[in-house]
């Protein structure tokens, strides 16, 4: 119940406070069983966030798996709405690549991380039934214990579908610099499109560089923009050198290198159709796969692998133009907000355009877990 969680937080303190964003305040607690939890609370009003709070409660309490955050609970009092997490205690990705303070990795750790994120993303392509597309994937929404163990977070944006539906409208939604270029034109999400996002997460574990830089216009290249190309020579020439993050430990594993690499270069193709399942990832992340396997057998570097120039369902000319449609968009946009866990909410540029407040006002009653409607 509520006045358990407000105990559990010492009265939501400041002192407990994990994060912000869109969505509302994350704080720790412990409940009277000693265990610890991250307590997210949906900013009271809050048309968007009542729907993730809906998305959330419903997609998390179905899945279970070791690279996935999982829910304990949550609580619904009058208007108060709350996510009740297992507590991840050693922050984001993002803030172990970006924040202060940040610890120096081996390439060892940086792979192993990419490791459990890909694994808990197949788990939620390929093994749920029905499948789940994220929709937000992005390195403010992969938590990490103090192993370095990887977990996806944050099920907001999260949507069921099924075989049938190879597309999924939605609302315009997810962080400007993730999100796969064809949504731009198309209003639509699949599971290629994580493999896209995942593949910019990859490309921020692989160079330290944000995906979008603050401190240059929307209008500048993006890190896969400006990523491309050195992808496709680094595979050519062997030679990691220019796109490797230098802050990182050499400890000389090429093989492992090469593999990160590999899989960011076909996560971002342009071509939806062309980048791989998160399976295959996995598999070559592992190194159970050849890279030639992974890359259906092409070359680096020929214009197939990193577009689709001369291919039926997604051009060279296509991308460049959903690319302005994408960047149009960001600018034009009403209202940033963030449904991020543990994070700062300006941590990137989320696209949340100003919806109706009537959207989305039918809720179900659930029962899970311990915490239960206060009547």
């Amino acid at each position: 119940m509520y006045e358990d969680l407000a105990a559990a937080t010492d009265g939501f303190s400041n002192a407990n406070l994990l994060g912000q964003g869109g969505f509302g305040y994350v704080h720790k607690g412990v409940l009277l069983n000693g265990k610890e939890v991250a307590i997210k609370q949906l900013k009271v009003g809050s048309g968007q966030g009542e729907r993730e709070f809906q998305a959330e409660v419903e997609i998390i309490s179905r899945v279970h798996h070791k690279h996935l955050v999982s829910l304990v609970g949550y609580c619904i009092t009058g208007t108060q709405r709350m996510l009740v997490y297992e507590f991840v205690p050693n922050k984001t990705l993002e803030f172990h690549l970006h924040g202060k303070g940040r610890l120096v990795t081996d390439w060892s750790t940086q792979l192993k991380i990419a490791l459990g994120a890909a694994k808990g993303l197949a788990y939620l392509h390929e093994d749920c039934h029905p499948k789940i597309i994220h929709r937000d994937i992005k390195s403010s929404n992969i938590l990490l214990d103090f192993n370095f163990e990887a977990k996806v977070a944050d099920f907001g944006l999260a949507k069921f579908t099924s075989d049938a539906d190879t597309h999924v409208s939605t609302r315009v939604m997810g962080t400007f610099g993730y999100l796969a270029p064809e949504y731009a034109s198309s209003g639509k999400l699949t599971e290629k499109s994580d493999v896209f996002s995942f593949g910019v997460v990859l490309l921020e574990l692989i160079t330290g560089r944000r995906p979008v830089d603050k401190n240059q216009s929307f209008m500048d290249d993006s890190l896969v923009d400006w990523a491309r190309p050195l992808l496709t020579q680094a595979l050519e020439e062997g030679n990691f050198d220019t796109i490797v993050d230098q802050r990182i430990k050499n400890d000389d594993n090429q093989n492992e290198m090469a593999r990160m690499v590999a899989c960011a270069a076909a996560c971002v193709r342009h071509s939806a159709t062309r980048r791989p399942r998160m399976s295959q990832v996995v598999k070559a992340l592992e190194g159970d796969v050849s890279l030639s396997d992974l890359n259906e057998g092409i070359r680096p570097g020929q214009s197939t692998v990193y577009s689709s120039c001369g291919s039926s369902d997604y051009d060279t000319t296509q991308y460049n133009e959903d690319i302005r449609k994408f960047k149009k968009m960001a600018l034009t946009s009403q209202e940033y907000g963030s449904s991020n866990q543990y994070s700062n909410p300006f941590s990137e540029y989320s696209l949340y355009p100003s919806r109706s407040s009537s959207e989305g006002q039918q809720t179900r009653e659930m029962e899970m877990g311990k915490m239960k409607r206060d009547s």
